[in-house]
């Protein structure tokens, strides 16, 4: 990678960090960002104002628990590395303290089919991961265990994490997590909310393999996610 492309990627950090304060799911330096980088990946700097962070607040991390450069990685990093090792198809990762999905990480609970849109979490339920303190190798043990077979999942009393193919579905897979929690909250307060059985949640994620893809995105085998209209010439 050239260094332009190196420092283009490094900015790309930074502006995912910018726009997840900005668009409200994450508070201060409480989040965290990273991208993957060849057999590395990058990961923003721990403490660093995202409104003062530079190029060189992004850190290279070899995937091994090492680090370059003079500022050391976020507190966080070991989730990010852990995600990238053991998921391929993850190129991005987030980590918000949003509002709704923290509030409900303290509840401990896993979020149920309430809504098909659970459905881009990858399963039938948005888990949440059992507690252990911030930083820990432990807590990225316990965040693989929720995430088995997911591209998400809450922390106890901490959070939400979530992975994806680019920095930018990344955030937008963030944002929808912390709408969902936002609805599945409100949603409680008025009372049981019905949950859809696991026969729809099946027809659903077939559905999800094709959802929102243009035609030259999807395979020949891909089951539409909805009827197509007819093409005209």
């Amino acid at each position: 990678m050239s260094d332009s492309s190196f420092t283009e990627l490094k900015q790309g950090v930074i502006d995912t960090c910018l726009k997840m304060n900005a668009v409200g799911i994450n508070q201060g330096t409480s989040g965290n960002v990273s991208v993957r980088s060849a057999d590395r990946f990058l990961i923003t700097a721990s403490g660093v104002s995202y409104e003062k962070m530079k190029p060189e607040h992004i850190v290279e991390m070899d995937g091994k628990g090492g680090y370059f450069g003079d500022f050391l990685p976020s507190s966080e990093w070991r989730m990010h590395q852990d995600i990238f090792n053991a998921y391929p198809q993850a190129c991005a990762v987030v980590h918000t303290h949003s509002t709704f999905a923290t509030a409900l990480s303290c509840l401990r609970k896993e979020i149920p089919a309430f809504h098909y849109m659970i459905g881009a979490t990858g399963g039938s339920s948005l888990r949440c991961a059992n507690y252990t303190t911030f930083g820990t190798r432990q807590l990225s043990i316990n965040m693989l265990e929720a995430m088995k077979d997911r591209n998400a999942c809450l922390l106890s009393n901490h959070g939400m994490i979530c992975f994806g193919p680019s920095l930018e579905s990344t955030l937008a897979l963030a944002v929808e997590i912390e709408s969902l929690c936002k609805q599945y909250f409100i949603a409680c307060q008025a009372g049981d909310p019905v949950i859809l059985d696991d026969g729809e949640m099946i027809r659903i994620l077939e559905r999800f393999k094709s959802y929102g893809k243009q035609p030259d995105e999807l395979s020949p085998s891909s089951t539409p996610a909805v009827e197509a209209p007819e093409k005209r010439d």
